[in-house]
Parts: structure tokens; sequence; C-alpha cells
């Protein structure tokens, strides 16, 4: 009988798409689910399941699932860190966890987030020209004019290596760029010519607010109620980190209130799929978690995930 393997959230159609599956499916029994499957039907599912591919964290994979998986003997999941894989109850359960390389998905995700920066300050949902809307000035930029982003604040919560070539582009446009983040000091801000300021500092001169941190227990919910209140009324909030950050409730208040006047979001609480609540607001530019989503990452996912399945199949056919 042949070895089971299933390839789970390939919503892009990517991984099947970039490299020729022909080889190991005359090996395996090779199943690809291009939809989220329901967190109830993922035992039954995964049943059979010898070896599982888990696209980067977006179906959770915990103790409790792994459990109802007796057959399981390999995961391969895509880039280097899954949050939502508890790997420790993994390996004692006698399942090998390996990663893949993840390709350019700093540089992909730092260019979402200009672009939503850039979209949002230039309305360009409102003034792209189609059939659908050929209107030459358009109503809604009667409002408020597009702006220029030379000698605006940007604020970077997290100066990692996404942060860091977010400084760079905003120095290149004229801007200040000032930054915080839980450990934060001077010196690290100076070597990238930003500021390091307090939060409150940061959320309450910012013009642009980007968010780019890794989730932990001081970092989750950051954006609150409260301190959302302490942004300055007409300024941006981008994320395209991970929702958990903002309270999203707290969001949804915050904008009706103008403080910020506007939200750009790349990342949601459940997805696939975004709050009707989120999608009624609005003062809001939404985009369906495209930041690290790249030809040239996807393809360096799916040569990675191919060449550890043949890798896989020739030990245990050994």
């Amino acid at each position: 009988m042949k070895p089971s393997i299933v390839i789970l959230d390939d919503w892009e159609h990517g991984l099947a798409r970039l490299v020729d599956w022909s080889g190991i499916q005359s090996r395996s029994t090779l199943t690809i689910h291009h939809e989220r499957l329901p967190d109830d039907q993922l035992p039954a599912a995964l049943a059979q399941a010898q070896c599982i591919v888990l696209m980067r964290d977006r179906t959770p994979f915990p103790q409790a699932l792994i459990a109802q998986l007796p057959n399981l003997k390999r995961i391969v999941f895509t880039g280097t860190r899954n949050n939502t894989l508890d790997q420790q109850a993994a390996e004692q359960a006698g399942i090998v966890v390996t990663p893949t390389e993840f390709g350019p998905s700093k540089a992909s995700t730092c260019e979402l987030a200009w672009s939503l920066i850039l979209a949002s300050l230039k309305k360009l949902p409102e003034l792209l020209v189609s059939r659908q809307q050929p209107l030459w000035r358009p109503p809604a930029v009667r409002d408020h004019l597009p702006e220029v982003l030379e000698a605006k604040r940007l604020g970077l919560i997290g100066l990692g290596h996404i942060g860091q070539r977010m400084a760079t582009v905003a120095q290149a446009f004229g801007m200040q760029v000032q930054t915080w983040s839980p450990h934060m000091t001077p010196e690290r801000a100076s070597q990238h010519n930003a500021t390091s300021v307090s939060l409150e500092t940061l959320l309450s001169t910012s013009d642009i607010v980007s968010l780019h941190l890794v989730v932990s227990d001081a970092t989750r919910k950051l954006l609150n109620s409260e301190t959302l209140a302490l942004m300055q009324p007409g300024s941006l909030l981008v994320n395209t980190s991970r929702s958990t950050l903002i309270d999203t409730a707290a969001l949804i208040q915050a904008l009706q209130n103008g403080r910020p006047g506007f939200a750009a979001l790349d990342v949601f609480d459940n997805e696939p799929g975004i709050s009707p609540a989120l999608m009624a607001v609005p003062n809001i530019l939404l985009t369906p978690h495209m930041g690290f989503v790249s030809e040239q990452v996807y393809r360096k996912f799916a040569i990675d995930v191919q060449q550890q399945l043949n890798q896989w199949l020739d030990e245990i056919a050994s």
C-alpha cells in the first residue's frame, strides 16, 4: 500500500503549480487541499496520513490533534517558524518535524506594507479607473486629497529584518523614522537612522504606524482601546505582521472615533475570512494575508517540499 501524503492550505495553488508532482504521485497517495479544512473535519481527513505538509501556520496543529493521528510519521512545514504547531508534542509522539527554507518573504512583506501605505495615502482604491468606476474624479477624493509622504513621521513597532527594510524605504521618501519594541535601545535604533521612543510617544506623534513584531505575552493585543486612543486623528495604522497584536474590536471602535483615521490590514483573527464587523468599517483597506505570498517564496517552498518528500519516500522504501 502506498504511503499517504496530505498537503494542507495551498490556497493559492502555488505548491501544486510550481513543481512537477508526478514522481511523488507515482510513489504515494498524494492529496492537496486548496481550501481550509474546518477543525472538526481534520481528524477524519488526516486519519490515514503518514506525512503532512503544513502551509506555514494556516492550520493550527496542537497536541490534541496530533494525538488523534497515530499513523503520522512526518510533518513538513513551509517557512522557518510555525507558531501554531506543537512541535514538542509531535516529536514526543515520534514524528519527525522539518521546516523548509523561506525565500525572499521579508522583501515581499515590506513591499506589501508600502503598497498598503501608498494605496491608502494616495487613495488608489477610489482613483482606479475601470469599467465599473469610469469617473475621472471620483466624489470620494473631494473630501480629502491624496497625501505626500515626504516630511511625515513613520512609527515602526519592531525593527527586525522587515522593520529595517521599512526604515530604509521611508528615508528614501524623505520621512522621519521612530521606533519602539520591548527591547529597543537608542543605539540599535540609530544604526538604522531611526529614533528610539516610548510606545506612547510613537503612537501619539506618528503619521503612520506599521507593525513588525513577533507575538508574545508582552505584545499580544498591544494595540487596544487605551493605546489606540493615543494615535493622531487622521493617522494611518498598518498591520502586515499578526492580527493578535491588535484588539480587533477595539480597532473598529477606534476607527469609528477617528483615532487612527484609517487602517490597512493584511492579517486577521480567523483566516481565511474577515469578520463582517471589520468589513463594514468604511475607513479601512484590506488584503487577504498576502505579505509573504509571492512567486519566488512559493517556488522555494515547493522545491523544498518536493525534495523533502522524495527523501522521506526513499527512506521508508529502503
